[in-house]
């Protein structure tokens, strides 16, 4: 955003405040545009420690409205799972080819699920997908004899959420060009799923803040105390 338009959205946009989400989906949608359709973005900052095993916070849920984006997905099957995988219209299926082409260093994709077979061979791609977050995940769903139903979930819009190392998890929900009912119930779900996800060994504050902003905008605050913390 041009610092003239950045600047015009900082008087749109009280700081002091913690919005109710409705109104602070209702400030975004007060924002100036940008020449192309921006993402809208969730930041949370937690009260946890990811160092502690106990106390890593992460999940899968599905938006009511999508993501808006389209998703590319790698499915590593063989035999009838393969087929079911493409059947449900993921872009790249295969075994020890697709593994060959990681190790290569190849990602042109977004999401990548395993049949629990080929997790065998699969889980030594650790080193190329896990710093890319791209790993197969049983706790996501993305490890599972049924790769035709993985494949449609992300397709749909199921967002993956996970803490970072320094306590903060980003997840998109949306695109400017929603309708400000739908960025507001996508929100809505993806803030109660991370609410619902908080560690049972956490003493303490867990939702420290979250905000919501576009891709060229200001971050506004959201009022957390609607939800579980």
């Amino acid at each position: 955003m041009s610092s003239k338009r950045f600047k015009k959205a900082l008087e749109v946009v009280d700081a002091s405040k913690a919005y109710a989400l409705k109104d602070a989906v209702g400030v975004l949608a007060k924002f100036p545009k940008a020449k192309f359709n921006e993402s809208i973005d969730l930041a949370f900052r937690l009260g946890v420690d990811p160092k502690q095993s106990d106390q890593m916070v992460r999940g899968t849920v599905p938006l009511p409205h999508g993501s808006g984006k389209v998703v590319r997905v790698l499915v590593f099957a063989k035999g009838a799972a393969a087929d079911s995988a493409k059947a449900a219209g993921a872009e790249f299926v295969g075994f020890e080819d697709m593994i060959a082409k990681c190790v290569s260093g190849w990602s042109e994709f977004d999401v990548a699920v395993a049949t629990p077979e080929a997790m065998v061979e699969v889980r030594k791609l650790g080193k190329v997908l896990g710093p890319r977050g791209l790993m197969p995940n049983p706790k996501t769903g993305t490890v599972t004899d049924d790769t035709a139903k993985a494949v449609k979930e992300v397709k749909a819009g199921r967002v993956e959420f996970k803490v970072d190392k320094a306590g903060n998890i980003h997840v998109a929900v949306g695109k400017i060009s929603f309708q400000p009912n739908q960025i507001e119930e996508n929100a809505r779900a993806v803030i109660d799923a991370v609410a619902k996800a908080k560690p049972i060994s956490l003493k303490g504050s867990y939702m420290k803040s979250c905000t919501i902003s576009a891709t060229m905008s200001p971050g506004v605050r959201v009022d957390i105390r609607e939800f579980a913390n």
